[in-house]
């Protein structure tokens, strides 16, 4: 299946459990690989079908900013759902990290890979 990618998209937001995460919003790094059929728009060359990498990643960030998850593992959850919602793709996977919240580590975070019908109830 073909891929989609956007590395470190970097977003700022609330998130964490504690003061002082909770007080100002912080950086938020947010990889994203969506699974979906390229091969229309690789072999026309058209933009008719192209899920656009600006649009993606202008989502992306005004969720994150508009979000206040305590879990990286909730917002990780709600990006997908909200992907797969508004995109064309068979399936998301998705990183968010928080640089520096924890000693010696440059990041610490989580990375989920989701379909729609994990979101069927």
């Amino acid at each position: 299946m073909d891929k989609i990618i956007i590395t470190d998209l970097e977003a700022t937001g609330i998130i964490g459990v504690k003061h002082p995460e909770r007080d100002n919003p912080q950086t938020i790094f947010v990889n994203v690989v969506l699974y979906a059929d390229l091969s229309q728009t690789g072999e026309t060359d058209s933009s008719t079908n192209l899920i656009n990498y600006s649009t993606l990643s202008k989502v992306i960030l005004a969720e994150v900013a508009s979000s206040q998850f305590y879990t990286v593992e909730a917002l990780a959850t709600h990006l997908a759902k909200k992907i797969l919602d508004q995109f064309a793709v068979r399936k998301v996977k998705i990183k968010v990290e928080k640089p520096k919240v924890v000693s010696h580590t440059q990041r610490v975070g989580v990375q989920i890979t989701r379909t729609r019908k994990d979101f069927e109830h």
